[in-house]
């Protein structure tokens, strides 16, 4: 049993959100509150598995609030706020302090919104329950605010079409049998992540040098953060890092993050290797999907692509790894002991398109060409 607490200043989103949860087997909500001093005071209590948390609260923010509990006693959390809506920073923030994951909520249409979103919510509640906490890595603080990206609707990672759970096939068609790929000097990395990745993947990038192939990443984001995402790790790291457009070429020293809400596809113009970004329904219950990379990156690269799956919940990249494999591709797991969520590897590994599996500290290497502990 999952015990939830949700701490929510609207009456409403604490009522939707209590409903939602409680008709699902194997969920329990050991209360609401209004504010985080009022929900410590409920906590003493009876302390629950999963906290899902605002920002803007009176007498305590959600931010202030999530320090203090990673601090004194780390509990999975989700923040579940339309504040980080406007603000990527918020957002930033909130996985520094030690959040699991975002949801964002409009600011209109409320209910309608968290029924829509129901599997969601419940996915995020799921995932945070069997999240490593002492695997999310302190992120860095840098003293430049990012730039504050547009605001798109309000879309989280998967949504009302989740419900569905349709293949790579909805976006690109599969190939049929191995072509043979001309090996390139051109090297290129797929990497797929969701939660816990943030963190995995700026490490990722700070020990990584500009000499580095180039690099395309899925990180299961909604929309409005990927670009803010994409600049923070550009001026921590020696890459050259930014949210991918379509026709983006991919080059030694730098890396394309696919935007939220839309898919990213690698396509091959002679010798070299580009960017399509496309819109299209949920693939694995996910857009940008890791499944569609992979695909792409297994009929356009072949052998002269390296795919990584890291940490994250669920099972999309497994099938697009698998696809990899076969085509030539070499491919590597981040092990258990060092993923918040182990789910995308271990899907991964039991598809059968694996062949390393590494600790995240070894994977710079790996990319690098140097091996690494199998």
């Amino acid at each position: 049993m999952i015990r939830v607490m949700i701490i929510d200043d609207s009456a409403v989103v604490r009522s939707v959100l209590q409903e939602i949860l409680q008709k699902h087997h194997g969920i329990e909500v050991l209360g609401t509150a209004p504010d985080p001093i009022f929900a410590l005071q409920r906590m003493e209590r009876a302390w629950p598995d999963v906290i899902v948390l605002d920002v803007e609260m009176p007498r305590m923010d959600g931010i202030t609030f999530l320090k203090k509990i990673m601090a004194e006693r780390p509990t999975p959390t989700v923040i579940c706020s339309s504040l980080t809506e406007a603000g990527a920073e918020t957002t930033l923030q909130a996985l520094e302090a030690g959040a699991v994951s975002i949801i964002t909520k409009p600011t209109t249409k409320l209910t309608e919104f968290l029924r829509d979103y129901e599997e969601e919510f419940i996915n995020a509640v799921r995932e945070a329950s069997v999240a490593r906490l002492g695997n999310i890595r302190p992120i860095t603080r840098r003293s430049a605010a990012p730039t504050a990206p547009p605001r798109p609707a309000p879309v989280a990672s998967g949504g009302a079409g989740a419900r569905e759970k349709l293949t790579a096939d909805a976006v690109l068609p599969p190939s049929v049998g191995r072509t043979a790929m001309v090996r390139t000097t051109e090297q290129i990395v797929a990497i797929g992540t969701s939660t816990g990745g943030t963190q995995a993947l700026e490490y990722l990038f700070t020990n990584l040098p500009a000499t580095t192939p180039g690099i395309v990443v899925v990180q299961h984001m909604p929309p409005m953060y990927t670009k803010s995402f994409a600049n923070r790790l550009n001026q921590l790291s020696q890459l050259t890092i930014k949210e991918a457009e379509t026709g983006d070429r991919i080059l030694p020293g730098h890396a394309l993050i696919a935007p939220g809400g839309k898919h990213m596809l690698v396509r091959r113009n002679g010798a070299q290797y580009d960017v399509e970004v496309v819109d299209g329904p949920l693939v694995s219950r996910h857009k940008p999907s890791v499944d569609v990379l992979f695909r792409s990156v297994a009929k356009s690269a072949g052998g002269n692509a390296l795919g990584v799956i890291m940490t994250g919940m669920g099972d999309d990249g497994a099938r697009g790894m698998k696809e990899m494999f076969d085509a030539g591709a070499r491919t590597v797991a981040q092990d258990e002991a060092s993923c918040v969520v182990f789910g995308m590897p271990k899907e991964a590994i039991k598809h059968g398109g694996v062949h390393e599996i590494m600790g995240l500290e070894d994977i710079p290497a790996r990319l690098l060409g140097r091996g690494g502990s199998h």
